[in-house]
């Protein structure tokens, strides 16, 4: 028996290892596999006889498990009318902010509330602090 080590980087969840496991054990020749999705590792043990590290490989690469995940990137591109120029030549799939192109300017998404005065604010029954106003007594 031969042992080989993978990374599967797509493999990033417990239904991706059953899935991957369900694969690989399917095969002829497979006869254990150890697979982790918080590493993205799998550990296949396999008769070199009845089948090969490359089969292996091309039956996690076909089934999608082989590449890296795709990590969105902003554009430069206008958020506004239509776009091309993503990755497959359609709209670009991800924008945080909307840039326009007129003006060169940058909107963004983000809100600032000042806190300044208003202690664990929004919560019932708290206010803004006021100074008191004290009253002078006479001792008489």
């Amino acid at each position: 028996m031969n042992s080989l080590n993978l990374e599967v980087p797509a493999m990033y969840g417990d239904h991706h290892v059953t899935a991957v496991r369900g694969l690989l054990l399917a095969l002829p020749g497979v006869t254990a596999v150890y697979a982790s999705s918080a590493f993205r590792i799998v550990d296949v043990e396999y008769d070199p006889a009845l089948l090969s590290p490359t089969q292996i490989q091309q039956t996690l690469q076909t089934a999608g498990y082989g590449d890296e995940l795709p990590i969105p990137a902003e554009t430069g591109k206008p958020a506004h009318g239509r776009q091309t120029g993503g990755p497959d030549g359609r709209a670009p799939f991800f924008r945080h902010t909307a840039a326009y192109a007129q003006t060169g300017q940058t909107v963004s998404f983000a809100q600032q509330v000042p806190l300044a005065g208003r202690p664990l604010w929004p919560c019932p029954g708290m206010a803004p602090a006021r100074p008191l106003e004290e009253e002078e007594t006479t001792h008489g």
